[in-house]
């Protein structure tokens, strides 16, 4: 797996939340013998054992049930570990959600704009009205899972600190993902060791926070540019499928590539249905931006 990457002209890989326990001995055989380098792993990684599909919500830090909590803390120290191992700089997160005792207020969304598609959402008052009052539910209740997940990040940060690991905190696409987008200041420069965690962002999550009229992807990244670690890039098609090559879709890539710092970890995230060519393409494009 490692050397066909390597093949491709990558240097690093980051290391996901699909890899599975048995294929742990050849990834240490290939860092062993200096085949690629790991700059990133991904929550849970590896996976736990008897999962064998990508699972990066298996486990969630905002969740009530203190045993879900307990493996949760149990397989991040885990990934922690074995990011570690990796020489990797950087474990990225899912950090739980909101949920609701009746009915998703995403529901209610989700079903408008599929009736209304290829409408401009940002533009039209009945959505945005609706947008509105899900926002509320949702901020209402909020509050218990937002301060378990903060506790939770306490939990593990000193721990990732200690072997050298930092946490990207990612931004997520669903409505009742956390952190929110505008909570992922207070978390992240609340923090007092600033080095310990950072911004994971994200490029096709925000494209499709960007559609439902949750954020303005430029103004995000300018607000969190001081704290950026890293980025996952993908593009996202017409009909809102992420995970797509880069140039295909509607990310505006050019204006993300001014965000870049030489510290930063650039990961391509794509879908295992591209072809190889894809990833080449959009390995140019990327490096393309980069001059």
């Amino acid at each position: 797996m490692l050397r066909e990457i390597a093949d491709l002209g990558f240097s690093h890989v980051e290391l996901s939340h699909g890899i599975r326990i048995t294929l742990v001995p050849g990834i240490l055989k290939a860092i062993d013998e200096g085949v690629i380098k790991v700059g990133s792993a991904h929550n849970f990684c590896p996976l736990p054992t008897g999962i064998t599909q990508a699972a990066p919500n298996l486990f969630e830090p905002s969740a009530e049930d203190g045993r879900e909590h307990d493996q949760w803390l149990r397989h991040t120290k885990r990934s922690i570990d074995f990011a570690a191992q990796m020489n990797a700089r950087v474990l990225v997160l899912h950090l739980g959600r909101v949920e609701f005792f009746i009915g998703n207020p995403a529901d209610k969304l989700d079903a408008y704009a599929e009736k209304h598609h290829g409408v401009d959402l940002t533009a039209d008052p009945k959505y945005k009205r609706l947008l509105e009052a899900a926002l509320k539910r949702l901020r209402n209740c909020m509050p218990p899972y937002w301060e378990r997940v903060k506790v939770s990040i306490e939990e593990v940060r000193a721990y990732a600190a200690e072997r050298g690991v930092a946490l990207g905190f990612e931004n997520r696409e669903k409505f009742d993902e956390l952190p929110l987008d505008d909570d992922f200041e207070k978390l992240i420069y609340g923090v007092t060791q600033p080095n310990t965690v950072g911004y994971w962002h994200d490029t096709g999550h925000a494209e499709i926070k960007q559609r439902m009229g949750l954020l303005k992807q430029r103004e995000h990244l300018e607000k969190h540019a001081g704290r950026l670690i890293g980025f996952h890039l993908h593009d996202v098609d017409a009909e809102g499928r992420d995970h797509r090559p880069v140039g295909t879709g509607t990310v505006d890539f050019e204006m993300i590539s001014s965000f870049w710092k030489p510290h930063h970890l650039l990961v391509l995230e794509f879908s295992p249905r591209l072809s190889v060519e894809d990833v080449k393409q959009s390995k140019q494009r990327i490096e393309a931006l980069m001059k």
